[in-house]
């Protein structure tokens, strides 16, 4: 692994002997280090090359010190620009803060404290270019793209994302365990206008209910037994942002209460506190069971059920939208492989037929992490059946229509088809001639046959 470059700096002063002094410490620090005498020859250099940092007196014979940071916030403005500045120009100095200096120091300097100085600015561009890098990982792996799917009840979870990720509308999010819901939250929230702040999710069922509202709206010291000290709520954490609420269906009524009527009025109310706080937050929920069945027992607020409902998104289970399996596995094979650093090329014709015939009880988590299992553990350049679960293994043997002693002919074949789809649909002749694309004349024909 190549080492990384020193950061290139430019000193800047019209006295050679505090230049060549500066020069001289710095590149023992390991720095790499040029020197202009003088402000003209500074902003040359800074057309000719990138500097990481630019250390300026500000007062000197030709371009001072704020003709120089305001011509590379111009030319160059990822450089850092750190003034020195005797005392009588500390005024100066401050303009030179608010108009975009890192730091100044002021004259006499200890050389000690430059070298500080400039670690601490070395240490901010760093912080600032990873978090450039993590927000941009966050809206590529949070792109519409990575919501894999081409079914039309998929393509239809598409255009909803689309229409909706930028309104303050409330979302409800209806899918089974592992069907994504918390994927699709994210993808609305990072495509967002409010992107650059937070995304908070909360598991509703793993909250200890005594700590339900303390962990939403926070409390302030002395609240209860064991507040020490005043604590934000997750919903003021997520001011500006995003808050998910998974798992919806298992707040209880108070909670469900104060949380509507902060949907009203967007303020928050901390335990024990006296004022409201207002903050502004989208609210995305998410249940694995439709919610109207607690409506109707009173175990769910009807008011509160309204506020949430604004824009629904049903995510369909795996086993509706089996044409997707090959493309979410490629998908997961990729990526594990990448992550692993190991070289698998695809998935067998054999495996990929027994992920096609297995029923998903865990949904697209669960084929994620079978995958990511299958990467792991398969000593060979392509996924085999032998490197998947051995349940999915005998189930995809169950499913199989064929019986092994005898080809039948294409007649009893049908009908032996015509009474499996019969059977997984509960005799229910109507829906089995839907899935068939058959009349129902036409499957009575079929049952009727010899």
């Amino acid at each position: 692994m190549a080492e990384q470059a020193s950061p290139n700096l430019l000193v800047v002063d019209d006295d050679p002997v505090t230049l060549n002094l500066l020069k001289e410490v710095l590149a023992k620090e390991g720095y790499r280090v040029e020197a202009a005498l003088g402000g003209e020859e500074a902003i040359a250099r800074g057309g000719d090359r990138f500097f990481d940092i630019v250390i300026t007196d500000v007062r000197m014979g030709d371009k001072d010190g704020m003709e120089v940071l305001r011509s590379f916030k111009k030319i160059s403005p990822e450089t850092t620009v750190i003034m020195i500045t005797a005392f009588g120009s500390i005024e100066t100095a401050i303009e030179a803060i608010r108009e975009g200096a890192f730091d100044y120091i002021s004259k006499p300097f200890k050389l000690e404290e430059i070298k500080i100085t400039i670690r601490r600015a070395l240490e901010q561009r760093k912080l600032l270019q990873e978090n450039r890098f993590f927000r941009q990982e966050l809206l590529t792996r949070y792109q519409f793209k990575n919501v894999i799917g081409r079914t039309p009840q998929m393509l239809q979870v598409y255009k909803t994302i689309a229409k909706v990720a930028d309104t303050k509308s409330t979302v409800l999010l209806y899918g089974e365990r592992g069907t994504g819901k918390e994927l699709v939250a994210r993808s609305i929230h990072y495509n967002s206008h409010r992107n650059s702040r937070p995304f908070i999710p909360v598991d509703c069922a793993s909250l200890v209910e005594n700590l339900m509202e303390s962990e939403l709206f926070g409390h302030v010291r002395g609240a209860f037994t064991g507040a020490l000290f005043t604590k934000k709520g997750l919903l003021e954490e997520a001011d500006g942002g995003t808050l998910f609420l998974d798992e919806v269906s298992n707040l209880s009524l108070p909670m469900q209460t104060k949380l509507l009527r902060f949907l009203q009025e967007h303020e928050i109310k901390p335990v024990g506190g006296m004022e409201s706080v207002k903050v502004d937050v989208r609210v995305i929920a998410a249940t694995n069971q439709p919610l109207e069945p607690h409506v109707k027992n009173g175990r769910f607020r009807e008011d509160l059920y309204d506020r949430l409902n604004v824009v629904s998104i049903t995510l369909p289970p795996l086993r509706e939208r089996q044409e997707d399996i090959p493309l979410l596995a490629s998908h997961f094979l990729q990526r594990f492989s990448e992550e692993n650093k190991k070289n698998i090329s695809h998935i067998s014709p054999e495996a990929l037929e027994v992920l096609l015939r297995y029923s998903w009880p865990g949904n697209v988590r669960e084929l994620e992490h079978t995958i990511e299992r299958a990467v792991v553990l398969t000593t060979h350049p392509i996924i085999l059946p032998e490197d998947l679960p051995t349940k999915m293994v005998e189930e995809a043997k169950k499913a199989d229509t064929l019986p092994p002693e005898k080809l039948l002919p294409l007649k009893e074949m049908e009908k032996r088809y015509v009474l499996k789809v019969l059977q997984e649909t509960g005799g229910n002749k109507k829906k089995a001639a839907e899935i068939l694309g058959i009349t129902r004349a036409t499957l009575y024909q079929i049952l009727e046959k010899e």
